[in-house]
């Protein structure tokens, strides 16, 4: 677990650099795929309290951002990351509880929808 936990905050950090360090153009983009990634997640049901079927499609839909170079794979990455640690069995989920919120700030900010 504490390599997973270790993964996940790489991750989360090279999350959160990508949205600071977008054009606010991407930063949109960003928002749009983070929406989307919410809507698809909420129609996949928990398998037995177990996010990972949610976590496995938003992976999935983000490869297929990033093979076409598309920033948009940030905001379905954000997401698979929020259901992991909303799973709160991971060392320190709080602190990365606190991280997504705030990257989840910066997105709303940019995007007028998420408000």
């Amino acid at each position: 677990m504490e390599n997973e936990a270790e993964h996940l905050s790489q991750t989360l950090a090279w999350t959160c650099g990508m949205i600071a360090e977008s054009s606010p153009e991407d930063r949109r983009r960003i928002a749009l795929a983070y929406r989307q990634a919410q809507e698809l997640i909420a129609g996949i049901p928990l398998d037995g309290g177990d996010a990972r079927p949610r976590i496995v499609a938003c992976f999935k839909r983000s490869d297929t951002y990033r093979a076409a170079d598309d920033i948009a794979c940030v905001g379905w990455i954000l997401t698979a990351i929020q259901e992991r640690v909303n799973q709160r069995d991971l060392p320190d989920w709080r602190q990365f509880r606190k991280v997504i919120k705030q990257a989840v700030r910066q997105l709303s900010q940019s995007d007028p929808i998420m408000h």
